[in-house]
């Protein structure tokens, strides 16, 4: 059985967000905040891989690719918030997220339930984004019939 593109290019964004965190983490840099913007690498990377396999299979219509890339980014997005919250949980819940929390962009006393929801709005911002631009990117170098 074959997995639909946009599910496989998701789980490769997956995978690449966990081992870059994971990698970040080993080596000691997880409190570097400015490192963990670089994560939306593997989001264009997914992305454009998904729209260059819709190009290759002949699909040229604006609208389709643009939920196909979405589609692609959101499973990367979901899986990823998914894998925090297990991530954060077995490190120590709460206790971890607030460890976290003191150098990212969160006030207070975060829960893991509001770390996750949080990063799923800016994660799905960063959906929009990221499929926008690359359709942007692709519509002005591949002419539609």
């Amino acid at each position: 059985m074959k997995l639909p593109k946009e599910l496989l290019n998701g789980i490769l964004i997956f995978i690449g967000i966990a081992l870059y965190f994971l990698l970040m983490t080993i080596l000691g840099y997880e409190n570097v905040t400015f490192l963990r913007v670089f994560n939306i690498i593997f989001v264009f990377y997914g992305v454009n891989r998904t729209i260059q396999m819709n190009l290759a299979e002949g699909k040229k219509v604006f609208v389709t690719n643009a939920v196909s890339a979405m589609m692609t980014s959101l499973v990367g997005v979901l899986l990823s918030i998914i894998g925090l919250l297990i991530y954060s949980n077995m490190k120590g819940g709460d206790s971890y997220v607030q460890s976290l929390s003191e150098t990212f962009l969160f006030g207070g006393n975060p829960t893991v339930n509001t770390y996750c929801i949080s990063l799923l709005f800016e994660g799905i911002a960063s959906t929009i984004i990221v499929t926008l631009l690359l359709m942007l990117y692709w519509n002005d170098r591949h002419v539609a019939d």
